[in-house]
């Protein structure tokens, strides 16, 4: 599979005193991650957003999908979420149900490590909870992103991907995921929009 790296992110700095290049990633980047932390094991993904402009709490949910080299789950316990919350080598820390605050409002700690051989790939995914009932949708949140830390470096930020997504209808997005190419591990932005609950999604690889 090809690396993408050339011409479609932005270099920032994480803080004025690191001065530490973080990757912002668009829409099909892959970051080898091996390539590029090399001794890399444990990561964390961070996902955000804020409420909208019409004063709403909309409860986001973070998952992830644990597929086999079928891209298929062939366990429910490989799926990770707000009522299964860890598999081996993923876990799940906590649950914000506003989107009030700033930073990280859900956050699953991978450790690479641990990750069942079998495992291929690990899809996030992000839900609105009982969107169809709340008439809400992702054209309706503000500034939602995922980022990937290296949580043995202090949770220094590795690269992070913003979604865009105005106007969209869609009530679940296909983020990001980390997949494995030979012994290595590479990070995808995916960014697909979908207007389905996590049952749906989960259809689209059981």
């Amino acid at each position: 599979m090809a690396i993408n790296l050339g011409g479609n992110f932005n270099f920032n700095n994480q803080t004025s005193t690191q001065q530490i290049p973080v990757l912002n990633l668009k829409k099909n980047d892959i970051l080898d991650l091996t390539k590029k932390e090399p001794g890399l094991q444990q990561v964390m993904l961070g996902a955000g957003w804020d409420v909208a402009n019409n004063g709403q709490d909309f409860d986001l949910d973070i998952s992830a999908f644990l597929l086999d080299q079928n891209n298929k789950v062939n366990s429910v316990e490989n799926v990770v979420f707000f009522n299964n919350k860890s598999a081996q080598g993923v876990q799940l820390m906590g649950d914000n149900r506003t989107g009030f605050g700033d930073g990280d409002d859900e956050t699953i700690q991978i450790d690479l490590t641990k990750v069942n051989s079998d495992i291929h790939k690990i899809v996030f995914v992000v839900t609105i909870a009982d969107a169809q009932t709340k008439r809400q949708t992702f054209g309706m949140v503000n500034n939602a992103y995922v980022r990937l830390l290296d949580t043995q470096k202090n949770n220094r930020e590795i690269c992070r991907f913003d979604l865009r997504e105005h106007g969209s209808t869609a009530t679940a997005i296909i983020f990001a995921e980390l997949f494995r190419s030979g012994s290595d591990w590479q990070f995808k932005a995916i960014g697909e929009g979908r207007v389905a609950d996590l049952n749906g999604i989960l259809a689209l690889y059981f």
